[in-house]
């Protein structure tokens, strides 16, 4: 059936409500808008649900919600899972508190009982829920970063992480099966709490979560000792970082915390930024100007479901706030958590000990491990698998979790979740800002510390948007045209090996020799460089676009953005050359 008879058909058929017919109505002599809405079934993949809030079988609404639902529950029935139970959770966009109660209605309508949070939750907290609540699944309603015009609907499995081989494909395989509307399931409000399958939690998982992330703590004395002198300016960017981010600080005894007040309540419009995502300086606009206020000693900024954090640090010689990307921060972090973990434990690590990244972070990361004497555990893009790497450890009582993180402004620190938590990121980076001032530093002075001590490396990312049909068909054929035609150089590097995660293949460009991968099939492709130069390009899982990760090593700030800057110039050309 094609877009035209699609559109019809909703138009036509009695289970679709009136404001959806009406919506569907207004766009009746827009034929690239039906188009576009009915095309395609908005896909479920590996992440779950992503797009734009509205009617239509390619859009985010109550009806493709109860469906995906429906694929899930039918799911868990086959895994014998029902009698565990589904955390939900939801954010501040528009429509996610309606997403969140039809989810939880489909799932009772199938036996499967709710645990559904009375109000907004940051993602971490849905991934604790599922493990504290010993659930089978987890459902968490959020578009994270993207534009207010978008939702989504974010799948967790019993180990707290996003869903992973072999469950994110047969859960896909049970959405797609779900042909026709008519066949979801769902049922009253008022009829699934009284039968006990829709209850609503709220503080107890609260107060359990703040706990463990206390447990985290590596420093409290650094704390008492400056949290008069130690200045903080946060923003929840309108989500939900607002009142766990803020309570934790305040319990810990920092006492000069600023919260943005024209962003502090949460708001699916985000009238303040076009984007609220904390990797974009348009979000710190606001939260810099009250730092300025304050002189603050750092301006942190999580994304509106808070796994997320954006950070700006003050220099004590310029007074200039400087960004510190994700790669950044988190290899602050790193560095702080593992060298305390280190002399908290006289001098020691354990012996199995672990830093996990994403392929496309930082080498630096690589760095840091290798002065540690631990393991660097490299896996693919998303941090469900830095989550499959944990329960690997717990299932196989080998490895022990030190710290993981991506370039995209996610870390964990502990594993009382398994999803990248800005909530105890924001704690950690706040400690640690606390124990470099007991040292006369700033985090600003530990970073370039951190640089000396391992090279200054810089990593940044290009992205290009291709919107729309044609846009999917165009970033597939610059794939196709990299993957039969690797270079042998790009810009001043030579191309020492070329991986392909989608052949699952690693070439030695100078000996021709192939060898594995070792990681699940995806379609990325990275060529390592010389000179600790690397290049990564992959279409975006959850945005219309196509991502060109890359890093350099230089002797100085100053020379490793001179060959971060030529080297992005020349990728961008490559790229045009195959558009």
């Amino acid at each position: 059936m094609g877009y035209q008879e699609t559109y019809q058909s909703w138009l036509d058929n009695p289970y679709f409500d009136e404001a959806t017919k009406a919506e569907l109505k207004a766009i009746a002599d827009n034929e690239k808008e039906k188009e576009d809405r009915f095309y395609m079934d908005l896909e479920f993949g590996t992440a779950g649900l992503r797009g734009v809030i509205g009617a239509g079988t390619n859009r985010m609404n109550t009806y493709t919600v109860r469906r995906a639902t429906q694929g899930l529950a039918n799911y868990i029935i086959k895994q014998n899972g029902q009698a565990k139970g589904v955390a939900i959770s939801y954010d501040s966009r528009r429509m996610s508190p309606e997403f969140a109660d039809e989810a939880a209605l489909c799932l009772a309508a199938n036996g499967i009982k709710a645990y559904v949070f009375e109000s907004l939750r940051p993602t971490p907290m849905l991934s604790f829920a599922v493990r504290y609540l010993h659930c089978i699944a987890g459902i968490n309603i959020t578009a994270s970063h993207n534009p207010a015009e978008y939702n989504g609907y974010k799948v967790y499995w019993e180990d707290g992480a996003q869903i992973t081989p072999p469950h994110d494909t047969g859960i896909m395989d049970e959405v797609k099966a779900v042909t026709d509307f008519a066949n979801v399931k769902t049922m009253d409000k008022d009829a699934a709490v009284a039968a006990g399958l829709y209850e609503v939690i709220g503080a107890k998982v609260d107060d359990a979560y703040i706990a463990e992330l206390k447990k985290q703590v590596r420093h409290q004395d650094s704390i008492d000792a400056v949290q008069k002198d130690l200045t903080i300016v946060y923003t929840p960017l309108h989500g939900t970082g607002n009142i766990p981010a803020r309570r934790i600080l305040k319990e810990l005894g920092f006492e000069n915390v600023y919260v943005v007040p024209e962003q502090e309540l949460p708001d699916g419009n985000f009238p303040t930024v076009s984007y609220p995502n904390p990797e974009a300086a348009e979000a710190f606009e606001l939260a810099l100007k009250l730092a300025k206020e304050k002189d603050a000693d750092l301006v942190l900024a999580t994304d509106p479901d808070a796994d997320r954090l954006g950070v700006y640090v003050k220099d004590a010689k310029t007074g200039e706030y400087i960004t510190l990307t994700g790669n950044m921060s988190g290899c602050l972090l790193a560095e702080y958590e593992i060298s305390q973990i280190k002399e908290l434990n006289g001098g020691k690590l354990p012996e199995d000990g672990a830093l996990v990244k994403t392929i496309v972070t930082t080498n630096l990361a690589d760095a840091i491990a290798k002065n540690y004497g631990i393991r660097l555990i490299e896996v693919l893009t998303g941090f469900k698998y830095i989550g499959q790497q944990i329960l690997g450890f717990e299932e196989s009582g080998k490895g022990t979790y030190l710290f993981g993180f991506e370039e995209s402004y996610g870390c964990l620190i502990g594993t009382h979740a398994r999803d990248k938590d800005a909530i105890v990121a924001t704690m950690a980076l706040c400690e640690a800002a606390a124990y470099y001032k007991t040292q006369g530093k700033t985090l600003w002075d530990a970073m370039i510390d951190m640089y000396e001590k391992y090279g200054y490396y810089k990593d940044a990312v290009k992205s290009i948007t291709l919107k729309g049909i044609e846009g999917l068909a165009k970033i597939q054929d610059i794939m196709n045209a990299l993957r039969a035609n690797t270079p042998a150089k790009i810009g001043e590097y030579d191309v020492l090996s070329a991986r392909d995660y989608k052949l699952d293949t690693i070439k030695d460009m100078a000996t021709g020799e192939v060898t594995p991968t070792g990681l699940p099939k995806s379609n990325v492709l990275y060529y390592d460089l010389n000179n600790n130069a690397w290049i990564c390009v992959r279409p975006s899982g959850t945005e219309p676009k196509i991502k060109i990760y890359y890093g350099v090593k230089g002797a100085s700030l100053e020379d490793a953005d001179a060959k971060s800057a030529e080297l992005g110039a020349k990728i961008i050309g490559m790229v045009d050359d195959l558009m």
